[in-house]
This record gives structure tokens, C-alpha cells and sequence, in this order.
């Protein structure tokens, strides 16, 4: 089926707008220009519930409702809320801006590392515009794509964007579409793509007028936010339709190079043609149409090889998704968590799984889960894995909202880092981790329903139990728990938080300069595990370059004695050192292995040998 973004008003010029909407409860519908005229258009009828009607003297900034059997509500396909969920919708005319990136293709996917931020705390303005002064420091820093957190409107000012409820119009607290379009220009003119964060698996509670218009929603599934969204019951054809066609809008308007889809496992769908497939496909077209590389990464909990694995293959087609169980694996490593969902890991054979094969699970028994979770996914891409030491959600979802900076010693910051950034798979920064910023991420709301607020502050003191953190969780509602999550960039030019940065850029760079580690190939990837000395030994190769890379989780010093194949190796990277604010390295610039070598380790050691061509 093709598809193309026909939903909501578009403006046609001079004047003109077309109103389109899908209203198959309603018997009559008709738009309300509320601003700057008031006028009623009533619409007309088409088939399977859809009424529509061009408007002559219609322009840009038009404010307007559509009445529903008499009941004034924002258009569920708004282009903007200016006055916010409650307020009428916008009429914008994305002609309008101009943009200067016609010859941008995007990074490949070997290419991409992400950084992932929040708009609303990244700066203190809180805005689109606001980010571009930051531009610079993060290609300097060497990330090639960022990843923003939803941006469709949602209640209030203060939220982290999964309580939305307008999934096409932009916040209008963070500058709105125009906003966002000067920011992804931008960032293109800085070689940098935009990735956006979506929700389709659920919409907030607060505006979420949808249910008024048609069977957006359906009583057969459940979710952890609700109702479940109506894709596979029926009326679901044109549910579909208007979330794939809110994924075309973001990749054609907004000239967004992929979407992130939060909580695929909460899409509730057993239709023979997964709407995930199909949304997969129409997005592989409309790139094909545009001639860009676009990409769909998906989070997901369900250690299933479908999401990834290639249509033609029984798959879904998406191109990457989140690895949870290696930042779980890496995470209870480095600071002896073993509450909530950190039960399952500990081990050092667990991070090794999940270096060699992307998932930790693979089918055998889980504790946490009470059941066998997951299955093997028989893929040598490691580019279908993105990796992290840290997200929103592993900051933000803990009961204070701390960061891995303020949990582990600078020691393991850097062995973190260098485990994410020497690995064969696409990786993702937590904005402000790559400098240690001490500022907790936590969760923050600003609705206005009293009973809604009520309910959010106790299913938060309900979520964190199971985890056993101590002490009263920060009041969601309260703005100052917003005003805490800000970054402070200025921490990036100071003491160790100076050096970690330089750290990162340096593990980006050897990424980028070596073909071994630029190489995402598992099958060119050995794992050794010396289980008694906490350390881990990854060879990684390439047609024409080898690298030997040795981490160490233990607390004290070692020797272990490694499998270095028989050679002539150049030291490359080495925590250990001053520059890197480490205890001095002992470990010499070059190594002549006879097949095993012994090397003695600081505590977090990580370091990485080049093998020297013979000539």
C-alpha cells in the first residue's frame, strides 16, 4: 500500500487549505476558524469515515476546531498547539521555510553514534534554538547523529515527552515546528543527523481527545499507560495509516534522518501483516523516494531477532534496535546492582554474551521474568545493536535520577566508556555523560488535572519498590525537580570532568581511524573471558588490522596472563596514564607477544594494542 501524508490541514497556497480527517462516529464535521476570523466549513463525507473539504481564505497561523456532531475539538493530526493540548490547532504552511541541505545524504549505519537528549533540560532556555550554540562541541567530540526525545506536544512545559497526545504538532514550548526545522537544517550544515523519539505504542492521558474521532483504541490489550492502540481490531487499517503517516511527515517535513520507536514490545498487534512491518516497508520507500538514508531503530525488551532481521527473512525489517542487556550486563558489573531487572546479570560471561551476540537472553531462564526469555539472533551485524552505559531511562527511571558519574569511581567511567566505544556495535551517549555531568536526569511532569498529578506521584513510589532504592522519590509535578535535571555545560572545561571528555573524543577517534574497530562484522570478534581476575579480552579484526582490547572489573590489581597472538603490538590507548588522570601506565608503548602474554592491571584498566604490520 502507499502512502503519503494527506491527515490534518495542508495548507495549498494562496489562501487555500485542504482539512482532512478521519471521523467514522461522527455523522457531521465541520472545521471553526476561530483566528483571525471566526467561520464554520462544514466538511464532506468520503469513504471508510473520512471528511474533508478545501477552504478558501485559509492561512498560515489560522487557528481552528473541528466540531464533531456539535463538540469542538483540536485536530488529532495538529501541525501545532500553540496555546497547548487543550488549545485550538494551527494551520502552518512548511513551505515556508527554506532549507539549505539539498545535497545531505546521512551517515551510513557502520557511521552512526548517537547522542541522546532532552530538549528541555539540555539548556536552560529549553529550546530548539537553544541547542545549536552545542552544535559544535558535539562534532568535536565525534557523535554523528543526535537523538531527541519526543518532541510531540504534550501537557504543560515540563515533561519528558511520552506523555504526548498530538503526535504531529511540536511542542510549542520548545519553538515549535520552525524551531525544529532550524535545528535539523542545522545540524545538517555540522554534518550531524536528527534522529526523533516516537510513541506508538500508547498516547498520554492528559488532551487525548482521539478516542472521540474512531477506534483509535481497543479493550482486547492492556498496557503499563492503558488502553492499548488499536492496530490490529477493527477501524485499525486508518489507526495505521495515521501513524505511518505521522512517520513519513517527521522524515519528509522535517528532513529527519530516523525514528527511535519507544516500547515496540507495547504494540499489541497479532494481524498477519505486523503494523511494524508495515511501517518498516512504507518507510524503506519514502527514503528511496528521497534519496536519503533513513533509519528505524526501535526499543525493545522482547530479545526478539524479528524485530531485526530483514523482511525477506520472516523479520520486520526495522534496521537497529536498543540492546538493554548489555547495558543491564555492563551496569551490574560496574556497581554490584543486583535489585529489579540487574537480578539476571553480575557476571562477566554476561557481557561477554552480550559482545559476542548482541543479547545476554537467549532462551534460558530468567529470574526476573519467572520464565525462559529470549531467543538467539543468528545475525553477525553489529550495527543492528545500539549500546549505552546510560539513557533516560536507566538515569531517569532510577528513584533520584543519578547518573553513572556519581555511582562508580572515575576509573570505571572511562572503563565504561571504552567498553561501549571499542564495541562492535552503534553506540549512544546520555547527554552530558561524556564530561561526568553530576546533575541527576529525573522525571518530571507539568500537567494540570489534580488527580492525574496524584496518580503519577504514586505509580512512581510503586515502580522504584522493586529496585529497594532508599528515600523519598522527587515530586514529579514540582518544577524545581525539573530545574535539577539541567545541564551544566561549563563542568565539560573542568578538572576530571575535562579529561573524561578528551577521553571519549580520543575512543571515538581510534574507532573511527582503526578498520578493526570501524568494523562491525561479529563474525571478525573473539571474547576471552579470565573469570578469576575480573578481566575481559576482545580481538577484533579487519581484512587489514587487528586490535587486542583487555578490560579489567576488578577492584584490585592483576596479572592475568592473555591470549595475544604472536606478534608485535603498539599500545594505542591505555587508561592507566597521567594524561588520562590515571595512576601511571606500566604497560610499555610496544609489545612482542610469543602467543600469551602477562599483563599487570590497575583497577579499570582498559587498553588497546594495534598489531604492527610485518613488513
Amino acid at each position: 500500500m502507499t502512502y503519503n501524508v494527506s491527515l490534518g490541514a495542508t495548507y495549498l497556497g494562496d489562501g487555500c487549505c485542504r482539512f482532512r480527517l478521519w471521523a467514522p462516529l461522527a455523522e457531521s464535521v465541520a472545521v471553526q476558524i476561530v483566528a483571525p476570523v471566526e467561520r464554520l466549513e462544514p466538511l464532506t463525507w468520503e469513504e471508510r469515515g473520512y471528511y474533508q473539504g478545501e477552504v478558501e481564505g485559509v492561512e498560515p497561523g489560522s487557528l481552528y476546531y473541528y466540531l464533531l456532531d456539535g463538540q469542538k475539538l483540536p485536530d488529532p493530526a495538529s501541525r501545532y498547539q500553540p496555546q497547548g493540548v487543550h488549545g485550538p490547532s494551527q494551520v502552518v504552511d512548511p513551505q515556508a521555510f527554506v532549507w539549505s541541505d539539498g545535497f545531505w545524504l546521512g551517515p551510513t549505519r557502520e557511521e552512526l553514534i548517537f547522542y541522546e537528549l532532552h530538549v528541555g533540560t539540555f539548556t536552560p532556555e529549553g529550546t530548539f534554538d537553544a541547542i545549536i550554540a552545542h552544535l559544535d562541541d558535539l562534532r568535536t567530540l565525534g557523535v554523528t547523529a543526535i537523538e531527541l526525545m519526543p518532541v510531540a506536544q504534550f501537557p504543560g512545559s515540563r515533561n519528558w515527552g511520552y506523555d504526548g497526545v498530538f503526535p504531529f504538532a511540536v511542542q510549542n514550548s520548545y519553538g515549535g515546528p520552525e524551531g525544529l526545522r532550524r535545528l535539523v537544517d542545522t545540524c545538517h550544515r555540522y554534518g550531524l543527523a536528527v534522529f526523533l523519539d516516537v510513541v506508538y505504542n500508547h498516547l498520554g492521558p492528559e488532551g487525548n481527545y482521539q478516542a472521540n474521532f474512531g477506534p483509535y483504541f481497543t479493550d482486547r490489550y492492556r498496557t503499563p499507560w492503558g488502553q492499548a492502540l488499536n492496530f490490529d481490531g477493527p477501524g485499525s487499517d486508518e489507526v495505521r495509516r495515521f501513524f505511518i503517516e505521522n512517520a513519513l511527515y517527521w522524515l519528509t517535513e522535517f528532513h529527519l534522518d530516523g525514528l527511535r520507536l519507544d516500547a515496540i514490545h507495547a504494540i499489541m498487534d497479532r494481524s498477519a501483516l505486523p503494523f511494524l512491518e508495515e511501517l518498516a516497508a512504507a518507510v524503506k520507500l519514502q527514503a528511496e523516494r528521497l534519496g536519503r538514508r533513513v533509519y528505524l531503530v526501535a526499543e525493545s525488551d522482547l530479545n526478539d531477532p524479528r524485530v531485526i532481521r530483514p523482511q525477506g527473512l520472516g523479520g520486520y525489517g526495522l534496521d537497529a534496535q536498543w540492546c538493554d542487556d548489555f547495558h543491564h550486563a555492563l551496569h551490574a558489573l560496574l556497581t554490584g546492582e543486583r535489585n529489579g531487572y540487574y537480578r539476571d546479570f553480575g557476571t562477566l560471561g554476561n557481557l561477554a554474551r552480550a559482545l559476542r551476540e548482541g543479547y545476554v537472553y537467549t532462551g534460558q531462564y530468567s529470574a526476573y521474568r519467572q520464565r525462559r526469555h529470549g531467543r538467539r539472533p543468528h545475525l553477525y551485524e553489529g550495527s543492528k545493536f545500539v549500546v549505552f552505559t546510560q539513557n533516560h531511562d536507566h538515569v531517569g527511571n532510577r528513584a533520584r535520577g543519578e547518573r553513572l558519574s556519581t555511582l562508580v569511581p572515575f576509573a570505571k567511567l572511562k572503563l565504561a566508556a571504552g567498553v561501549v566505544l571499542l564495541s562492535p556495535f552503534v553506540p549512544l551517549l546520555f547527554m552530558g555523560e561524556e564530561y561526568a555531568e553530576t546533575a541527576p536526569f529525573l522525571y518530571f511532569t507539568s500537567h494540570s488535572d489534580p488527580q492525574l498529578v496524584a496518580a503519577v506521584r504514586q505509580g512512581r513510589r510503586e515502580e522504584f519498590a522493586g529496585h529497594k532504592w532508599e528515600g523519598e522519590v522527587p515530586d514529579p509535578q514540582d518544577e524545581a525537580t525539573f530545574r535539577r535535571s539541567r545541564l551544566n555545560h561549563g563542568l565539560r572545561h573542568q578538572g576530571q570532568h575535562r579529561v573524561l571528555c578528551d577521553f571519549y573524543r580520543q575512543l571515538i577517534q581510534l574507532r573511527r581511524e582503526l578498520p578493526a574497530l570501524a568494523d562491525l562484522n561479529l563474525d571478525n570478534m573473539e571474547v576471552i573471558t579470565c573469570e578469576q581476575e575480573l578481566v575481559l579480552f576482545v580481538r577484533r579484526w579487519s581484512n587489514d588490522s587487528e586490535v587486542g582490547i583487555i578490560f579489567s572489573f576488578s577492584d584490585a590489581e592483576s596479572a592475568p596472563t592473555l591470549p595475544l597472538p604472536a606478534g608485535r603490538w603498539r599500545k594505542r590507548l591505555d587508561a592507566a596514564e597521567e594524561r588520562w588522570l590515571g595512576d601511571g601506565s606500566t604497560i610499555p608503548d610496544l609489545l612482542v607477544s610469543q602467543g600469551k602474554i602477562q599483563m599487570p592491571l590497575t583497577l579499570g584498566a582498559c587498553l588497546l594494542f594495534e598489531r604492527i604490520k610485518e613488513a
